[in-house]
């Protein structure tokens, strides 16, 4: 069985603030550890009402320091947004702070609209660059070479485990010519996830950090007592935009056009709503079709009992240690 992580997308809930965000993060990231869950992965937004994860490593710090020992990383650093020498100075940093429970996941990100790129100082064309930027990053966190210029102290030597995040060829195709495990966002962007998995695990070159391919594949979850309750919480996320978290709201699939209907299941089709049985049959059926060595788990789910619930649920289903 595939071993199970979470990915903590931090919403900001309507009526909520960002410090009610980060005391739920610390919470179930708590609850998670004391289920097994194997990872913890916070994530990077910029000037998105819904979502608190901004400052990534600083989260990703405070969470850590107030577990034990489930492991804790980013899902992840949109490297364009950063100077490679920083992020391996900050994860260098984390990883001496909390050794052998930092992860980085490195994606290439989006193209944000002018102001919020300008305020990050990014230039159009820079995601290009993703590539040369990650071999750098790479090369800063590795012993420093002889007659190196530039050292990230801390962050030499420290070998943080380094992933590649994508949801298309291209970040598949990097991860396998660089020998790196792989996270493919399956549960927002399912359209390239066979042609992405079939280049990575044809192409994968062996390298320092991984012998073979190493995939984690993300599913949203919605997991309840009865498929009926768990499809009322699964309606904030159907509702989901860049604002706050919406609450849920009774027989939503019913009150909203169908071809908006139609949009949300095809984007939303790694999604598993319902009952302890259910999520269990369509967990399985998942891995067995995929394959992954790892699944991570995000859930957008209003009441924070609820959501709490859900991973303890889903933690009964399939032990997250499997």
């Amino acid at each position: 069985m595939s071993p199970l992580s979470i990915l903590d997308l931090t919403p900001i809930k309507q009526g909520g603030s960002v410090a009610a965000t980060f005391r739920e993060t610390l919470e179930l990231a708590r609850h998670a550890e004391t289920l097994g869950y194997h990872r913890y992965w916070l994530v990077e937004h910029h000037n998105t009402a819904g979502v608190a994860g901004s400052a990534t490593a600083v989260v990703i710090g405070h969470v850590a320091a107030n577990t034990s020992k489930i492991r804790i990383g980013a899902g992840g650093i949109m490297l364009p947004n950063h100077a490679p020498l920083m992020v391996a100075e900050q994860f260098g940093t984390l990883a001496a702070l909390y050794p052998g429970r930092i992860d980085l996941g490195l994606g290439r990100g989006i193209n944000s609209d002018p102001a919020t790129m300008q305020a990050l100082r990014r230039i159009p064309g820079d995601m290009e660059e993703f590539p040369r930027d990650v071999q750098e990053l790479l090369s800063y966190l590795r012993a420093a070479a002889p007659g190196q210029a530039v050292r990230a102290v801390p962050g030499e030597n420290s070998n943080v485990p380094v992933w590649i995040l994508g949801t298309s060829l291209g970040g598949a195709q990097l991860a396998a010519t660089l020998g790196l495990p792989f996270a493919f966002g399956s549960h927002f962007a399912p359209d390239q996830l066979d042609v992405a998995l079939a280049a990575y695990r044809g192409r994968f070159i062996p390298s320092a950090q991984n012998a073979k391919p190493q995939v984690m594949l993300s599913v949203a979850v919605v997991c309840a007592d009865t498929d009926q309750e768990a499809q009322f919480h699964f309606s904030s996320a159907q509702q989901v935009s860049d604002g706050p978290l919406p609450p849920p709201i009774p027989d939503y699939e019913q009150k909203i056009d169908p071809q908006r209907l139609a949009l949300i299941r095809k984007v939303m089709r790694h999604s598993l709503v319902g009952s302890p049985d259910t999520v269990g049959k369509g967990l399985a059926e998942f891995i067995a079709r995929y394959k992954p060595d790892e699944v991570i788990v995000t859930s957008q789910i209003f009441d924070h009992a609820a959501r709490m619930k859900s991973f303890e649920l889903l933690s009964r289903i399939h032990p997250p240690g499997s």
